[in-house]
């Protein structure tokens, strides 16, 4: 009987690129980004476009044919951009999956083509499962459009669908070639959009930085009229701190079960399929936050002043902190809500890890939470109590 233990070590490295007018013929961000590797070849992509990017910006396709002549020596066009179901339809939907895998597959896409990806965070995801799964793995370039996607999950290492009533059940971690975040595109957004991205900088505020907690308190009122430089200066400083976490934190591709960024998350993906994607990613983690500062508070583990602090931050960015569906209740009047400890357990592997805030800035990991005590936070919530 032998035994030999097998280590390898593969590098990852992506550009992040904060810059404006991404498709402008003299912005040469994007063909960089695309050619870093190889500065003498000519590049093949294909553009997947999202479907709310393409009513708000009804000339995009020419925009990116135009920058690719401009730049015709190093960059050719596959075929015409792909325009796609945005929001959670481009996670929920099988069939947009597999017409941009069927589309890679007729182009006769390798692993050196390029799939450029423009489009909010649930784009992103499908689009990078799709290209991770062609070849085992085809290059993307992430031009994030939304708030939520620039400073978050755009940036990330993870891509996904939703499956079987689950949240991101089916997914990849396949870090990005590059992104690249333009400032431009978050000009068209909705006010209720603007919003929902700036839940995941607090949260990321929250558990790793009370300065830029601090910042964000000081800033509510500009960033809650969506001034343009004060949410392009909340979109770099929270994108870093994510990346950070993810080159930091020794388990970029969570092979534990500690997964600190995701506080208020376990309610969130939970809310999310409750109510059918009515609530917004970042509104479903707002109220996700507020249920687990609430929590932390009445197990003693947070004061109660800090809690007030997120919650006021929150609504003063326009965020809820509560919907009627942490009422839903199943079988025994049990609050439906609660089944998403369950179903993020099943996510982590197998044990329970939940992130609490002890402070602003500060956070432990639970492997544990009582029920009985979430229900009396979810009155309180209810009745607007908190920060009141």
């Amino acid at each position: 009987m032998s035994l030999h233990w097998q280590r390898i070590s593969v590098p990852f490295d992506y550009p992040v690129h904060f810059t404006r007018d991404v498709l402008a013929a003299a912005n040469e961000v994007l063909v960089e980004a695309i050619a870093r590797r190889e500065p003498q070849r000519r590049h093949r992509l294909l553009a997947v476009i999202d479907g709310g990017v393409a009513r708000a910006w009804p000339d995009v396709a020419a925009r990116i044919a135009d920058y690719v002549a401009a730049y015709r020596e190093r960059l050719t066009l596959a075929d015409a951009p792909l325009v796609v179901p945005g929001g959670e339809r481009a996670k929920n939907e099988p069939a947009a999956l597999e017409r941009l895998q069927a589309r890679l597959h007729a182009l006769g896409f390798d692993r050196q083509s390029v799939v450029v990806v423009i489009g909010g965070g649930a784009v992103l995801d499908m689009a990078g499962y799709a290209a991770a799964t062609v070849h085992r793995g085809v290059r993307v370039v992430r031009v994030p459009t939304t708030v939520l996607a620039q400073a978050d999950s755009g940036v990330n290492v993870k891509n996904g669908v939703n499956a079987f009533g689950s949240k991101n059940f089916l997914g990849t971690f396949a870090p990005p070639f590059a992104v690249v975040n333009d400032r431009e595109w978050l000009r068209t957004l909705e006010r209720r959009d603007v919003a929902a991205g700036m839940a995941e900088a607090v949260k990321v505020a929250v558990v790793r930085d009370a300065a830029f907690f601090d910042w964000l308190e000081a800033s509510a009122g500009e960033l809650a009229a969506a001034a343009a430089d004060r949410v392009a200066a909340l979109v770099e400083r929270s994108a870093r701190l994510h990346l950070a976490h993810i080159a930091d934190s020794g388990d970029p591709f969570e092979l534990g079960s500690a997964r600190p960024l995701d506080f208020g998350h376990w309610a969130a993906h939970k809310l999310e399929m409750l109510t059918a994607h009515r609530l917004r990613h970042g509104e479903a983690v707002a109220i996700g936050m507020a249920l687990d500062a609430g929590y932390a508070v009445e197990v003693g583990m947070l004061a109660a002043a800090a809690r007030d602090r997120l919650v006021r931050l929150l609504r003063a960015l326009g965020l809820p902190t509560y919907d009627a569906a942490l009422r839903l209740c199943g079988p025994g009047e049990r609050p439906r809500i609660l089944d998403g400890l369950a179903e993020f357990r099943e996510h982590l592997g197998g044990e329970l890890c939940v992130t609490l805030p002890t402070a602003i800035g500060c956070a432990v990991e639970v492997d544990a939470m009582r029920e009985d005590v979430l229900g009396r936070v979810i009155d309180l919530l209810a009745r607007g109590d908190a920060a009141s």
